[in-house]
């Protein structure tokens, strides 16, 4: 484009139908408010600047709001509300004339970013362009008035518009691009002479149209792409739309899902090849699933990466918080299991059900089958846990590290009490609380009164 854009976002709106206290344009929508939405998608017409319109709750719209690298991001305040048109006035200060404005809803967040661009190619930097829809239904919603040869005269609103207005199917969304030198101009003629008391955005239409300035407009067909949220049931309906477009995305990439309709991103999920996903599935945050991962049903994933072949087994929690949490190549983590802020999981570790770690690493081959809470612990390679084993590694006041060293066995119904090492290839017993190191090789046995036997050789499987 040979002209700058600057973004206007309307998210003054108090909606009163979403029966809530938080302001409607912060309620979520695939894990983000719906004007994070809208802020994203500017930022993917390289807009030069992001203005948010706040007015109900704006101390909080304020901050629940982030701008994307690369494009400034105001805010100007609209009190009292007193209609669209005034809302954009109050955005005028901080508009440069060189450039166009781009006005956008911030309760309607499913608007592509090739949808914005091709309204923007219209507008070319000297026409008032209106994005615009075709509807069975068009109740609510202003119409698009032409005159016989198809241009666009004016925009009227449901309740200003006559019966012959009303059978008008072609609406307009609320997204316009418009000269700002231009828009200026038509602000400042603005009036609230109709049936709301309000001032109108969409009038600037008719002094476009009474200025001799063009006026086009760019129709689409998706109307998911303009619905907006005004309650708890259109919010419901547009989060499916969200994730059914989402999921077909991941299918053209070949991710396998077991049904596209069953399946909830909520933060940015990225998929290697051969990757198999059962129903009920819910990512959060940042994940990355590797080459051949496998997924079983009703999971809850969240800022996590997992290895290539992987298999995170039903009903398997995994959340990594700030911290973050990794499954190694080929793990088996789950049923049931649950992975907490900082689990680093190496190769081949397995984690079965009714499992717990946090903050703890578990090297190649280290294994916790059942039962088992593993906190703040080094575990060394080829490691293998018994059921209820837990480590005791809060003292009621501060955090302590267990480490356990490779080849060790723990026996079933133990505790380690940190901070405490368990050295290289030896056992702890069954039932044994230990809170002392112990020495490479040995058996630890302690139930009321630690005794270690040094240099103690494990029984070896006998072969069938």
């Amino acid at each position: 484009m040979s002209f700058p854009v600057d973004v206007v976002v309307m998210a003054a709106g108090k909606g009163t139908r979403m029966k809530s206290s938080k302001p409607k344009v912060l309620h979520r929508l695939g894990g983000r408010a719906l004007a994070q939405h809208v802020i994203d998608t500017a930022a993917g017409v390289s807009a030069r600047s992001v203005v948010v319109i706040t007015g109900h709750g704006a101390q909080v719209v304020e901050a629940g709001l982030m701008a994307q690298a690369g494009t400034a991001l105001k805010y100007v305040r609209q009190e009292p509300q007193l209609g669209t048109g005034h809302a954009v006035q109050q955005a005028l200060p901080a508009l440069g004339d060189d450039g166009v404005t781009l006005v956008l809803s911030g309760d309607v967040p499913l608007t592509q970013g090739a949808t914005l661009q091709a309204l923007l190619d219209a507008c070319g930097g000297e026409r008032l362009a209106l994005l615009t829809l075709a509807m069975s239904d068009p109740t609510g919603y202003g119409r698009i008035v032409r005159d016989a040869g198809g241009v666009v005269k004016a925009i009227v609103e449901q309740k200003d518009a006559t019966p012959e207005q009303r059978a008008i199917h072609e609406i307009y969304s609320g997204i316009m691009a418009v000269p700002t030198r231009l828009l200026r101009g038509w602000l400042a003629r603005l009036d609230n002479k109709n049936a709301q008391g309000e001032f109108y955005l969409t009038d600037v239409v008719k002094f476009a149209v009474a200025d001799g300035a063009s006026v086009v407009a760019h129709q689409i067909t998706d109307a998911v792409q303009v619905a907006g949220v005004n309650s708890p049931v259109q919010l419901a309906e547009l989060e499916r739309a969200y994730q059914l477009r989402g999921a077909q995305a991941l299918m053209e990439q070949g991710v396998r899902l077991a049904d596209p309709a069953r399946l909830d991103v909520r933060g940015l999920l990225t998929c290697g090849v051969d990757v198999e996903i059962d129903v009920n599935v819910v990512f959060e945050g940042r994940v990355s699933l590797g080459d051949g991962v496998r997924v079983g049903a009703n999971c809850v994933i969240a800022n996590a990466t997992v290895g290539a072949g992987a298999v995170i087994h039903p009903f398997t929690h995994i959340d990594g918080e700030k911290l973050g949490a990794s499954v190694g190549a080929g793990a088996l983590i789950g049923p049931f299991a649950r992975l907490r802020p900082g689990a680093q999981l190496g190769a081949e570790v397995h984690i079965g059900n009714f499992v717990e770690v946090k903050n703890a690493t578990l090297a190649d081959g280290a294994k916790a089958n059942h039962l088992t809470y593993i906190g703040d612990a080094s575990i060394g390679e080829r490691v293998n846990v018994g059921a209820g084993t837990i480590t005791a590694n809060y003292d009621g006041a501060n955090k302590h590290r267990t480490v356990i060293e490779a080849d060790v066995h723990i026996g079933s119904n133990s505790v380690l009490v940190a901070p405490v090492t368990i050295g290289a290839g030896g056992t702890v017993g069954a039932g044994s609380v230990i809170s002392k190191d112990t020495p490479p090789g040995s058996l630890a046995v302690a139930r009321g009164r630690p005794v270690v036997i040094p240099n103690w050789s494990r029984p070896v499987k006998k072969k069938p």
